[in-house]
């Protein structure tokens, strides 16, 4: 541990099966320690990081302070025992997290490995494992570190391995080893192999190896294809060794691994500068008592020195006001009590339960809860702004399966949902094909049937499938056969082929062998044309047994569809609207073509290939220009359709965390093609999104050059889009405004600041607020309409440079998604860190793998997602679940709750606090400022652990505003979290001069009342007990009231503590007074039966009722008017829930036929697409392996499977939608009640994911009710535009009033009164105004006679 660390290497040096030699270097073993503490570190470490919190310091100084008898009033256990308590339970919280981090190192650092020593194997831990040593590694065994491969059990040095723990990626790759070092296939040879590499030092680029090896005087060159990386899994080679370059934390893994962070909350920061305040408030009054004790010791208290003389040392007035400093800085600590600490964690510890006890975050198909793996992050959980997710095994299950297919402009497998009874049964292909595979799913026969009666286009379709790949095959036994892809959309396309009768056989390098519709034939291969990101297409040349040589091309309808014969121009146009729909449902797709090419033909082109294939230089650039020469003229077949499986409830969450303005970022190691398609899979992207800008430049030049373009063209489009509101919303007058006090144009990202900035101008009603003052001076914080943000790992590396961090914040941070490619682990954390530091905001990072671990470990808050990729993520997380979409449920549920409950706990805490503290400065003047208590020592000992405390634990753990059904429902409700609203600098203020108007009434009032009282017999009341239980007493009943009235959620527990809490009071004060207490502690108990003389008496009585009242009153007039006049949303959740409990009355028709209209919109809008076209191409192949299949080098081929591909057949969420357009019909209003149509969008459309009952939660069949009078139909309001709906004449009337609402989100309940009908008069809320506020939606007017939807149900079908 305390080992002098070597020095930084500039290169390293390795000498196989040498350890003396390697050992001089001091490399690192390869043991790994991801714990933050050890059995003698801890106890330093772990006090040191507590300290940190001021109020342990505060506390520590105080218990200091009373150990001097001179200057403490109060024992010095009260003190230490809470502070104690504090240290050891997060002590002990934290020990238990490095238990668990300590035993996942112990499990690693003790796997076995097989290395080389002295000639013969021996198993060795992997934490005994050392540089330059030769292990063996067996299929699926984890690599044991970085080894440079030696030999394989497979031709040419061949292996294969799976990266997910590095990049997420579960489709193999391949890794080969130096020719001259494959031949070293047994033990002899490799135990007398004596060569030396010599490379780059440690570094955590997982794309990047120099090396040289050095053996029998020759030199060879070394690249990252040589290299196994620790965290990588052997896959299908049997066996192969390797020489242990990088060990331990040198690996490429553990560089990308970031350090285990003490996290902390904004509100425990907060509260730190509270402490420091506070403690500065309290030195000045100790001051001011201070100095008053010594104006009182010099001008009175010299009088009575000869009965009263001053206490030893105290020999002059200065010295007794410097002691008195000091015993009143102790009397008024508890303006910040110990137990607000003690309390705050108990809370915590409450919140973590309530999250693992949460069923509806338990996967029941992995039988996985969801846990709460840290207690200190609960109430951050309610302040996120930006989450960072990983795209494989986070959002995706990484399960490819045959979906849909285009051919000869047909298209098949009707895309239906798993509940309804349209689908047809799933396909049996046994009786058809017995080769077929019985794990494939597919459910429209006519494609089956039309393979069957032999049509030539289908035939040919699934022909090409089967040949053009580079899928691997093994037949175990007769029939059972095995495919090996090196990408899942591969083995779904083959393994479609396969169930519809072209089954892939076998192949060598010159041959493919197929079975179609029961019939061997063998193809001649003559040449691959290889796939890479640049071609974006994959070809081969076959001959077939007839000797007609043809080419069969799949690949991005972008690049495939230009090079088509012109006669395919009609065919063209149909099976690019059937791509269009494709990748609307988020599918993956690919264009499929051919064409037949003549011997002369290929004779020519086979000559200009080879001489490409052997050109020394420019070798890829001739061989694509070769590829480019042939792949021309072709004939297009049709399309596929390839689901990336999301995981469950995917869209849903991401839409409903929009709508909570939280930005997700996708950080993934995937493709662009793959990232971008999942991202309009799970609607991160949309087709309605004003731009999707694309960074892909190779220098910093060019990062920065496109960086800026992409902000450019933001501001641009962004002031024409506003500059169209402005005209069109001139042109709309009245019918522009909704009524409910928001612009029509506002978009919807859910702030009117955006519309304000961008120039909306402001329609004249009655009286419109303000708009709100722009975010910031930013322009970019301006930014109006929905752009996203695509950049790949080599741009993000220059723009995480530090001249290039704010252009690149900048530019992301204005667009509704950002999408990051490409990006290697330390790059996520990077990220995150970028955005800590900008933004000031509450990040989130979640994944599944332990290539998001860094980012985890950044991140305020990590989430782990128990996977299929092992549990490093878990271990290193904050919160872990089975899945993605429990994080909607964790965040606007459980997050937002704790952070209600933390900030109503802390502005009770302080505010009781200081009514009971400030007593005793008050007192003061009248005290001669001699330090005297008001209160007796049992009570100040017990206020803030018997009195108190238990109703105000009782709220932090128990109370809610609204229930977590409507949490869910309106997201809205999240952003005063965001915001920090609920617990800031200013409520903190508020708080305090409540607590200290209350000490001023609890304290003066008493006094005035009882100086000149006396009881019914003449005695007066005018003593220091009888004062002190008074005072007492009211500050008690003042402060049960409050927490009373501050509590939203009752429970049983709830009423036994606070009630409970008072009882003990007079139980505890009387038993205190009692003859038997002072018989037995006469010296303890001085005021005997003084608390019962005292509540005899109705003038004290009369007494706390007058303080209690002037305490209360005030307190509940501003909330009455506050809830009045300015309300927040969830005051207007539980109003509207109120409403429809009393009265249940539905309007018209059902609100299920109100959501199909509303889902018939967002799919018109999808599908008409304008013209505007986006391709579904995603294809996650590499480049090379069709090299290796024509070499040859691949052919000898294990024994091991891969895991099926196919799966069970899933729906896109916005099918949902679809389905419903052919029942939606328009209803004109009439006199009998049914609603009449609004006007239509002037886009033609509405936001797709605003209509979904399924992304927001309403009920499709709940009724709709409104307190109704029943005025004429005439003078009725002003049509709303297409989010709300004119109302029937029975109901139209009532909001005439012109209801009124805040702009810029916040939101005004309506109150007019109903005119006319039976009903004496009702309160109603304008529903325009809920939606608007609670969801963040902004719809768009249009001329009001234009037919549109009915959308009044739509709207309230939220407000349940």
């Amino acid at each position: 541990m305390f080992r002098k660390r070597p020095p930084p290497e500039e290169e390293r040096r390795v000498r196989a099966n040498d350890r003396e030699y390697n050992e001089k270097f001091q490399y690192a073993s390869n043991c790994i320690m991801t714990s933050k503490y050890n059995i003698i570190t801890f106890l330093p470490i772990n006090l040191f990081e507590q300290f940190q919190e001021v109020a342990n310091t505060y506390f520590l100084f105080l218990l200091i302070l009373q150990l001097i008898p001179q200057i403490s009033s109060l024992s010095w256990f009260t003190t230490i025992v809470p502070l104690a308590l504090v240290l050891s339970i997060t002590a002990v919280k934290d020990a238990t997290d490095d238990y668990f981090r300590h035993k996942s190192d112990n499990q690693v650092n003790n796997r076995q490995s097989q290395v080389l020593i002295r000639g013969s194997l021996q198993n060795e831990k992997w934490m005994n494992v050392r540089v330059g040593d030769i292990i063996k590694l067996e299929n699926n065994q984890f690599v044991a570190a970085d080894l440079l491969l030696l030999s394989s059990s497979e031709p040419h040095g061949l292996c294969y391995i799976e990266t997910a723990e590095l990049d997420g990626e579960t489709n193999m790759k391949v890794r080969q080893s130096v020719s001259v070092t494959s031949e070293l296939g047994d033990q002899n040879n490799l135990a007398s192999f004596d060569g030396e590499v010599v490379c780059e030092p440690p570094n955590n680029k997982l794309d990047r190896f120099c090396g040289t090896l050095y053996w029998r005087d020759k030199k060879y060159n070394l690249t990252n294809q040589n290299m196994l990386l620790r965290g990588c899994v052997l896959r299908n080679t049997e066996a192969c060794y390797g020489l242990v370059i990088f060990a331990g934390p040198d690996t490429k893994l553990m560089q990308n691994s970031g350090r285990t962070k003490f996290k902390r909350t904004s509100i425990d920061r907060l509260m730190n500068t509270l402490v420091l305040w506070i403690f500065g408030f309290l030195v000045c009054m100790g001051v001011i008592l201070a100095v008053g004790n010594a104006v009182w010791e010099r001008e009175v208290g010299s009088l009575f020195q000869s009965y009263l003389p001053w206490d030893p040392p105290v020999d002059n007035f200065l010295f007794s006001a410097f002691l008195s400093f000091w015993s009143y800085v102790i009397i008024l600590n508890t303006v910040v009590p110990i137990s607000l600490y003690v309390s705050v964690e108990v809370i915590r510890l409450g919140h973590s339960y309530f999250i693992n006890w949460d069923q509806q975050m338990f996967c029941s198909q992995c039988n996985t809860a969801a846990e709460a793996r840290t207690t200190t992050l609960n109430e951050e959980l309610g302040q996120v702004e930006y989450i960072f997710s990983d795209k494989t095994g986070t959002l995706t299950q990484n399960i490819m399966s045959f979906n849909k297919c285009s051919i000869n402009g047909q298209t098949y497998g009707e895309y239906v949902q798993a509940h309804t009874h349209a689908r047809t049964n799933r396909l049996d292909f046994t009786p058809f094909n017995p080769l077929a595979d019985p794990d494939f799913c597919f459910y429209d026969d006519t494609l089956l049937e039309s393979v069957k009666v032999g049509d030539s286009h289908t035939h040919e379709f699934f022909r090409l499938l089967s040949l053009c790949h580079t899928v691997m095959s093994e037949e175990k036994s007769e029939g059972e056969l095995v495919y090996k892809a090196q990408s899942p959309d591969e083995g779904a396309l083959v393994t479609a082929a396969r169930n519809f009768g072209f089954v892939f056989r076998s192949r060598t390098p010159g041959t493919i062998t197929t079975t179609e519709m029961g019939r061997p034939v063998t193809y001649t291969l003559l040449a691959i044309l290889d796939f890479n990101n640049i071609r974006k297409r994959m070809s081969v040349i076959v001959r077939n047994p007839e000797g007609r040589i043809r080419l069969y091309c799949k690949g991005a309808d972008t690049v495939l569809l230009d090079r088509l014969h012109p006669c395919n121009q009609e065919l063209m146009n149909i099976t690019s609207d059937h791509l269009n729909e494709y990748a609307a449902d988020g599918l993956r797709t690919l264009a499929l073509a051919y064409r037949d090419v003549s011997e002369d033909e290929w004779e020519t082109w086979s000559e200009s290939h080879r001489c490409a294939d052997k050109a020394t230089n420019c070798r890829d650039d001739r061989l694509a220009a070769a590829y480019e020469e042939i792949e021309q003229d072709m004939m297009l077949l049709g399309a596929t359709a390839i689901e990336d499986k999301l995981q469950e409830g995917v869209p849903e969450t991401i839409a409903v965390l929009s709508l909570a303005n939280i930005k997700i970022w996708v950080l993934t190691g995937d493709k662009q093609e793959t990232a971008v398609n999942i991202g309009y899979s799970c609607k991160m992207l949309t087709d309605d999104m004003t731009e999707v800008f694309i960074i892909s430049g190779h220098t910093v030049q060019s990062v920065r050059q496109e960086l800026r373009r992409a902000r450019d063209r933001m501001i641009e489009m962004s002031r024409s889009r506003d500059g169209e509101k402005e005209e069109g919303m001139e042109g709309w007058g009245e019918a522009g405004f909704m009524g409910n006090g928001f612009r029509e144009g506002q978009e919807g990202d859910g702030t009117a600041a955006a519309a304000a900035a961008g120039g909306g101008k402001q329609l004249q009603c009655p009286p419109p607020p303000p708009p709100p003052p722009p975010p910031s001076n930013n322009l970019m914080d301006n930014i109006s309409g929905e752009f996203a943000l695509v950049i790949n790992g080599h741009s993000l590396a220059h723009a995480l440079e530090a001249d290039m961090e704010t252009e690149f914040v900048s530019t992301a941070c204005a667009c509704k998604a950002v999408i990051c490619c490409r990006v290697t682990p330390l790059q996520k954390a990077q990220v995150v860190e970028l955005i800590k530091k900008h933004k000031k905001a509450v990040t989130l990072a979640i994944g599944d793998g332990a290539n998001d671990v860094s980012m985890i470990k950044s991140a305020h808050i990590g989430v782990g997602i128990s996977g299929q990729e092992g549990i490093q993520a878990v271990l290193a997380s904050d919160y872990s679940f089975a899945q993605f979409r429990f994080l909607q449920r964790l965040l606007l549920v459980h997050g937002r709750w704790s952070y209600l409950r933390m900030c109503r706990f802390l502005c009770y805490f302080f505010y009781k606090n200081f009514a009971f503290t400030m007593v005793h400065f008050w007192f003061g003047f009248f005290c001669g400022f001699s330090a005297q208590t008001v209160y007796d020592q049992y009570f100040i000992t017990l206020y803030n652990i018997v009195y108190t405390s238990l109703p105000v634990l009782a709220m932090g753990i128990f109370d809610q505003d609204v229930p977590d059904k409507r949490s869910l429902e309106y997201p809205k409700l999240y952003e005063p979290g965001q915001l920090n609203l609920l617990f800031n600098k200013r409520e903190f203020f508020i708080c305090i001069a409540q607590g200290i108007y209350t000490s001023v009434v609890l304290f003066f009032v008493p006094f005035a009342v009882l100086s000149d009282a006396t009881q019914s017999t003449g005695v007066p009341l005018a003593d220091y007990q009888t004062f002190a239980v008074t005072t007492a007493t009211a500050l008690v009943i003042v402060v049960s009231v409050q927490i009373a009235l501050d509590t939203g959620f009752w429970t049983v527990i709830n009423h036994v503590f606070v009630w409970g809490s008072l009882g003990s009071y007079f139980t505890i004060m009387f038993a205190l007074h009692s003859q038997t207490l002072f018989r037995i502690f006469p010296n303890q108990f001085h005021f005997v039966g003084s608390a019962q003389s005292t509540l005899l008496q109705p003038v004290v009585w009369l007494t706390i009722a007058l303080a209690t009242a002037i305490c209360i009153v005030p307190v509940l007039a501003f909330r009455f008017l506050k809830v009045d006049l300015k309300p927040q949303l969830s005051d207007t959740v539980r109003y509207t829930q109120l409403v429809r409990q009393k009265k249940r009355k539905p309007i018209g028709r059902s609100v299920g036929s109100a959501w199909r209209g509303a889902g018939s919109v967002s799919e018109g809008r999808l599908g008409a697409r304008g013209g505007s076209r986006r391709s579904g191409y995603a294809f996650a192949h590499q480049e090379g392996f069709g090299e290796l299949i024509t070499s040859g080098k691949n052919m000898r081929l294990s024994s091991l499977a891969l895991a099926t591909f196919a799966s069970r057949h899933s729906s896109s969420w916005i099918d949902t939608l679809r389905r419903k357009k052919h029942t939606h019909t328009h209803t004109p209003s009439s006199a009998s009640g049914e609603c009449s149509p609004a006007p239509s969008c002037i886009s033609g459309s509405v936001p797709p994911l605003s209509n979904s009952s399924s992304v927001l939660g309403g009920s499709q069949d709940t009724p709709i009710e409104e307190e109704t009078g029943t005025p004429p139909a005439q003078n009725t309001q002003t049509d709303l535009a297409s989010s709300t709906q004119t109302p029937p004449a029975s109901e139209a009337a009532a909001p005439q009033a012109s209801a009124q609402a805040l702009a810029a989100g916040a939101l005004t309940l309506t109150a007019v009164r109903n005119h006319g009908g039976d009903s004496p008069g009702g309160w109603a809320i304008t529903l325009g105004t809920v939606q608007e506020a609670l969801f963040g939606r902004k719809s768009r007017a249009a001329a009001s006679n234009s037919p549109g939807l009915p959308s009044v149900a739509k709207e309230t079908s939220q407000i349940v």
